[in-house]
């Protein structure tokens, strides 16, 4: 019996060893190539940083990095005030329409880029940077809307009436006691709207147009003209960023949940 107990636990750390090993290989494999000296993929051919200075020099890259960067914080901003607002605006009228935007995260991103492209082909709106907001918006509804309205659904009413009760006006209430208490779950919801928004491709491919290039459709272009070692590059210093963005929503979540 105690063999047999002392089996079981060997089996399962083999087997999450495993997983873990299966998750992480083609991360590791992808940052220590980018610090190869010699091509993708070729054997190691000692350590080098001149694909990070080749990154640098890049004004394409950077040029589609600051599109990414102004379609995620636009959109994102964008996300969670109508987050904040739905949510606020659902309580106050006693209706629960909030679960409808659950779809956004439940259904296909092609399904959802598709639906976007063919409303915009409908209305004859120009696609570019406009649309693409729009479409990336809609994305983060999904995400952002159940962090704000969890958060939300803690606040005391007695907080509310208490401001009501001393003369302040709803609008005063909503300003100076609502949203500092939504204050974490607002930042969670920002920080995972902006990641949302950076790792999505197809909502990019089929809502920029020709005229806008976000990094992830310029990394889709490198690709397919070959694999560069700049790809690698760009990608572990985008690891790098999440990790942080991650680092941040983790410990803003344990601060919510302290509170």
């Amino acid at each position: 019996m105690f063999h047999s107990i002392n089996f079981s636990k060997t089996m399962l750390a083999v087997f999450v060893a495993s997983v873990y090993i299966f998750l992480y290989t083609p991360i590791m494999v992808l940052v220590l190539y980018s610090f190869n000296q010699g091509g993708f993929p070729d054997a190691w051919q000692g350590f080098s940083l001149h694909w990070y200075q080749d990154l640098f020099q890049s004004e394409e890259i950077w040029r589609a990095f600051l599109n990414s960067v102004i379609v995620a914080c636009v959109s994102s901003f964008l996300s969670v005030s109508m987050s904040i607002l739905l949510v606020h605006g659902v309580r106050h009228y006693k209706r629960n329409v909030v679960p409808l935007f659950y779809v956004n995260a439940l259904i296909p991103d092609i399904v959802l880029a598709v639906g976007m492209l063919s409303l915009f082909s409908y209305l004859t709106v120009p696609l570019g940077l406009t649309t693409l907001i729009a479409g990336h918006t809609l994305l983060g509804l999904g995400f952002s809307m159940p962090i704000i309205k969890g958060r939300y659904d803690e606040l005391d009413k007695s907080l509310i009436e208490a401001s009501l009760d001393l003369g302040a006006s709803m609008r005063y209430t909503f300003i100076h006691v609502i949203v500092p208490f939504l204050y974490p779950a607002i930042l969670v919801a920002f920080l995972l709207s902006i990641i949302i928004s950076f790792d999505d491709f197809l909502i990019s491919f089929f809502c920029s147009g020709s005229s806008v290039q976000t990094l992830s459709l310029y990394i889709f272009s490198m690709i397919r003209s070959g694999i560069s070692p700049v790809v690698n590059a760009l990608s572990t210093l985008l690891l790098i960023g999440s990790c942080f963005m991650l680092f941040i929503m983790m410990m803003l979540q344990r601060n919510l949940f302290r509170d």
